[in-house]
């Protein structure tokens, strides 16, 4: 199974992106999204390093709340 992480874009540089969630800042590759209208703010799927798919904010919110719910079930 592969795990996308939802990520807002903080800074476009080229290709390249800074990303964020939750505090952490990631430097990711847009090569996948060539063609895509990408903005800062917008929200991505980030695969090993890479932005795969954008998606609304409230797609990125889901995605987190089911996340959560898997972490707090693995501390049961």
């Amino acid at each position: 199974m592969c795990l996308a992480i939802p990520m807002r874009i903080v800074r476009i540089d080229g290709f390249s992106a800074r990303t964020e969630a939750r505090g952490v800042e990631r430097d990711v590759s847009l090569l996948m999204l060539y063609g895509e209208d990408v903005r800062e703010g917008d929200f991505v799927k980030v695969h090993l390093g890479h932005a795969v798919e954008k998606m609304t904010p409230e797609e990125a919110k889901a995605a987190w709340d089911v996340y959560d719910e898997m972490l707090a079930a693995g501390t049961r």
